[in-house]
């Protein structure tokens, strides 16, 4: 008696490119080399040679971790790494968590952090420029502040108050502001993230209101001293497009699979 039925189709494997392929591509677009940073930039865990499956997101939390095993990554890139420095290095509580899952589950993390927020088109600055219709110019007059992170550009007039409106909206968060609700501003500075310090070199560099991720008890009495406003939208509120920016180019580029989680984060 013959078997009649169809054979299986074989399954076509999804395509993947080697680790060291998706490392060189981050680096040649982010130049992790033009800075110096708070830890280190590019791999920072080992996990397997190959990558199919791309998925990004703002912190290696175990939530982020977890969350991307489920979606069956090979690596993982994100903002925030594992390893910074002042840490004590010692493996235990919260980091054997979430290395223990990366090394179990054979993921790779990559992490870019400054290299990430500077990026001039995809990078967190960049994205939240655009977001706020924010134009910034090319070249040293668009930038201000340490290792020139800060944008520095110019949108349509609007009041304190309808920015504050278009940022919410935006950024699904509502900002802390200090200043004039009614005051116009049209010079706008940005980083993203912790970039409180920031705020007095976007005052000298003639900005009408600086914005960023959080605020600290000076900048408070800064901005009600010389006029310029100040808002403050989260850290994490103002970081999550860039990674997810970046992934997806690099995903397009070496045609892998790429997703992007968001971890929500009220600070």
């Amino acid at each position: 008696m013959f078997d009649c039925r169809p054979l299986p189709m074989k399954q076509t494997p999804a395509p993947s490119v080697e680790r060291t392929r998706l490392v060189a591509a981050l680096d040649e677009l982010l130049e992790p080399q033009a800075f110096r940073d708070y830890g280190p930039n590019g791999l920072q865990v080992e996990g397997r040679p190959n990558v199919g499956t791309l998925v990004t997101g703002v912190t290696a939390s175990l939530a982020l971790i977890d969350a991307a095993i489920e979606a069956g990554a090979d690596a993982i890139l994100v903002h925030h790494g594992l390893f910074w420095r002042g840490q004590d290095g010692r493996v235990t509580g919260w980091m054997r968590q979430r290395l223990g899952r990366l090394l179990a589950h054979d993921i790779n993390l990559l992490a870019y952090h400054l290299p990430l927020d500077a990026h001039a088109s995809l990078g967190n600055n960049a994205q939240l420029a655009r977001r706020l219709s924010v134009r910034v110019p090319d070249g040293p007059q668009g930038r201000f502040g340490e290792q020139a992170l800060g944008f520095l550009g110019e949108r349509e007039p609007v009041s304190l108050a309808r920015l504050a409106d278009e940022a919410q909206v935006a950024l699904r968060r509502s900002p802390t502001v200090v200043g004039d609700p009614d005051r116009e501003v049209r010079r706008v500075a940005l980083c993203t993230g912790g970039a409180q310090g920031y705020f007095e070199a976007a005052i000298a560099a003639g900005a009408d209101v600086f914005i960023t991720g959080e605020i600290s008890e000076p900048q408070v009495h800064y901005a009600r001293e010389t006029g310029v406003a100040y808002m403050a939208c989260g850290h994490h509120a103002t970081e999550r497009d860039g990674v997810a920016a970046v992934g997806a180019h690099v995903a397009d580029l070496l045609g892998v699979a790429h997703r992007f989680i968001d971890i929500d984060n009220p600070a």
